[in-house]
C-alpha cells in the first residue's frame, strides 16, 4: 500500500509551474462588410432565419461562418471593408 505524503509547495515549485508555456489565446478571424445602402439595419441570412445587426454601416462575421459569408459576398449591397 502506498502512502501518502503531504508536503508544503515551495515558492519555487509556484513560480516554475507558472513559468510553462503560456497559452495563447487568440481571437476569431472576422470579416467586415460595408452596407452601401443603409447604416443600421437587421439582415436574415436566407434558409437559416439568423440574423445579422448592420451597426454604423458595417456588418461583421466569422470566416467560419460560411452561410454568412456567401450571402455578403452575393449580395451587391455589400463590399468588403477597407481598414
Amino acid at each position: 500500500m502506498a502512502k501518502i505524503v503531504d508536503m508544503p509547495v515551495t515558492d519555487e515549485q509556484v513560480f516554475a509551474s507558472s513559468m510553462r508555456e503560456p497559452l495563447l489565446l487568440t481571437t476569431p478571424e472576422v470579416l467586415k462588410f460595408r452596407d452601401k445602402v443603409y447604416t443600421s439595419r437587421t439582415l436574415i441570412i436566407p434558409e437559416t432565419d439568423r440574423t445579422l445587426p448592420v451597426s454604423k454601416g458595417l456588418v461583421e462575421v466569422l470566416v467560419s461562418d460560411t452561410d454568412a459569408v456567401k450571402f455578403l459576398k452575393a449580395s451587391a449591397e455589400f463590399e468588403p471593408a477597407k481598414e
